[in-house]
């Protein structure tokens, strides 16, 4: 059973002063703010990548409020020795994960009439990376009686289809596998939720709207802001209230849920 919170104070519900949180691809577009979140919160973040200089280097961008030296991590979440090598690294120079943020990707841009079976495939392997993760965190939570908080990654668009005008003319359209991955995270979420409750491991779902980096095209971001009610795109930082609500004690009572932060796409 999850203990309630101890203080009836927000504020120092969002605190995550003493948490050890690790975001993987957490110097990338979105990654970067996740990351930013719970520090600025007051956790110690593992901050993961591809490329250990990449991890470095957005760890040491974080803020420390605490005195707490933030650490880059080499993980590729495709492989299991790979996942293996970085939890055991960080629970050796850091210790026990509190918080999860399944955020790393590894992309496709093939369209629904060139992705080859091999391609789904490896795109559908990203879930299957999330999910080792998660099983490690909760683990090791029940070994030593702790809770902890999973927030997978999602996506509007593992909710509902994209509109193909918007990406007629200009390039590929949103891809098929990525859509049928977000997807399967966002139940993968509940399922999960549903069986380590009674371990006080909560898992939820964030799935982010459109929020384009600034390598795309002017062209493609005017068509995305006619669908979107608010009529602009979401900036990294609007995420990050989300974000913490899920991780930290705000959140005590929330489970098996995706909170999907998309400027009103989805409610028409």
């Amino acid at each position: 059973m999850t203990n309630p919170p101890s203080t009836n104070r927000v504020l120092d519900q969002l605190d995550l002063t003493g948490k050890i949180a690790l975001v993987t691809g957490g110097g990338g577009h979105l990654g970067a703010a996740f990351a930013s979140a719970l520090a600025e919160a007051g956790a110690q973040v593992v901050v993961t990548s591809r490329d250990q200089n990449r991890a470095s280097e957005a760890a040491s961008t974080l803020p420390m409020p605490n005195d707490k030296k933030h650490v880059g991590v080499v993980l590729d979440h495709m492989e299991t020795d790979s996942i293996e090598r970085c939890l055991a690294t960080v629970t050796q120079q850091v210790g026990p994960i509190d918080i999860l943020v399944n955020n790393g990707h590894h992309p496709t841009a093939q369209p629904i009439d060139e992705a080859t079976p091999e391609d789904f495939s490896r795109q559908l392997a990203n879930a299957t990376g999330y999910f080792q993760l998660a099983r490690y965190v909760h683990d090791s939570a029940v070994e030593r009686n702790s809770s902890a908080s999973i927030i997978m990654i999602g996506s509007m668009y593992g909710i509902v289809g994209s509109y193909p005008d918007v990406y007629e003319g200009i390039g590929p359209a949103s891809p098929v596998a990525y859509h049928t991955l977000k997807g399967g995270i966002i139940h993968l979420t509940r399922h999960l939720a549903v069986y380590w409750a009674k371990d006080r491991v909560r898992v939820n779902c964030l799935s982010p709207g459109p929020f384009p980096a600034k390598t795309v095209s002017t062209e493609l971001v005017q068509r995305l802001e006619t669908k979107c009610p608010m009529g602009r795109m979401g900036s990294a930082h609007e995420l990050k209230g989300a974000l913490l609500l899920l991780a930290s004690d705000a959140g005590s009572y929330i489970t098996g849920q995706n909170l999907v932060v998309d400027g009103g796409w989805t409610a028409w």
